[in-house]
């Protein structure tokens, strides 16, 4: 009967325990599942920390990041936006009004350029300074003598009173010689030569006084108020202008036919004295292809500086151009060709004073 019972109670402790193994094993799943959980969550509250990384996010113009898969989005959109329209190149259509003339960086003292058709300024530097001209004179000598309507076959002769005897300066022309009123006028107006001009005064009826006192009533019945001559070759510091009054004198004087003509020979061979000799002219431009020059005349004494004036072609358009007070030997050559280059490069569809500081 013993055995029996101990049989029963063996039995029944195998099924017990049968029946709490499943319970066990479910337990033990759900518990490993809530851990699960828990480490998920722990590492979903981590996650921002990965933002930092730039391949990861991107901020917007608030500051906000975007999340991964949003900017990769944004990337694609972008990429696809880029080629549905066609990329554009910024075209700058350059006008004179555009363009500064300070660039220009011009080394004299003072500068004017004036459309002739318009008499609008293009270019202004200081034109209202009153500076010495130098040989720039000689233009206003030539228009005292055509004025005069006096004969231009005469024969004048280079004397004594010629002579420089203020600068010291050299000529190629020796006391004695003798040559026409248009020869002296040529070699005044191409070489710049002192003692043609000097003679062409000096043979003025009434002599040197009254052809001095011609030049500046010329000057005044001119407009030039801010100019004055005191002799027919510029040697004298005295005879000074400014941009402006010289702009009207070059434009005068290309009324001219004799004074375009002989300004812009480029040389001459002539017979002085029994001797053929060469004469250049003193503007090495006026042997240049690249210009069309109308009237010239260059100047220099040490009080001036280098000067140049022309009426020229210049972009389709004709222009009075003054430089005055250059300091380099080339240097109002370079201004003219920097001022040619500009106005070509800029057109003169809507032409405006510009001012080089």
């Amino acid at each position: 009967m013993k055995q029996k019972l101990k049989a029963a109670l063996l039995l029944g402790a195998l099924l017990g325990l049968g029946f709490n193994a499943p319970m066990s094993a479910a337990t033990t799943k759900n518990t490993e599942q809530s851990a699960s959980k828990k480490t998920a969550a722990k590492g979903a509250k981590k996650a921002p920390v990965a933002a930092k990384s730039p391949n990861r996010s991107v901020r917007t113009a608030a500051g906000k990041a975007l999340p991964s898969k949003k900017i990769a989005a944004s990337r694609e959109s972008t990429a696809a936006h880029a080629k549905a329209t066609p990329s554009r190149k910024a075209v700058r259509h350059v006008a004179m009004t555009d363009m500064d003339a300070g660039r220009l960086a011009l080394y004299s003292a003072s500068a004017l350029v004036i459309d002739q058709n318009s008499g609008q300024t293009i270019i202004e530097k200081q034109a209202d300074l009153v500076v010495p001209i130098a040989s720039i004179s000689k233009l206003m000598t030539a228009m005292v003598v055509l004025d005069a309507k006096l004969d231009l076959q005469e024969v004048i002769s280079i004397g004594d009173e010629d002579v420089d005897g203020l600068k010291g300066t050299r000529s190629r022309l020796p006391v004695g010689t003798t040559m026409t009123r248009e020869t002296a006028m040529l070699l005044a107006l191409m070489s710049s030569e002192n003692r043609a001009a000097h003679a062409l005064g000096r043979h003025y009826p009434g002599g040197m006084p009254a052809f001095v006192q011609a030049m500046n009533r010329k000057a005044q019945a001119l407009g030039m108020v801010n100019s004055s001559f005191e002799e027919p070759t510029g040697l004298s510091s005295n005879n000074v202008s400014t941009a402006h009054d010289l702009a009207r004198m070059v434009a005068a004087a290309a009324r001219y036919p004799e004074i375009r003509h002989y300004s812009t020979t480029a040389e001459a061979k002539l017979e002085l004295n029994g001797r053929i000799r060469d004469f250049g002219n003193t503007n090495a431009l006026v042997r240049s292809d690249n210009w069309e020059i109308g009237i010239s005349k260059t100047g220099y004494i040490s009080e001036a500086g280098r000067c140049l004036v022309m009426q020229a072609r210049v972009a389709d358009k004709p222009v009075v151009i003054v430089l005055l007070d250059s300091n380099g030997k080339m240097t109002r050559v370079g201004d003219a060709n920097r001022i040619k280059r500009w106005m070509e490069s800029a057109g003169l569809g809507s032409v405006q004073t510009r001012r080089s500081a």
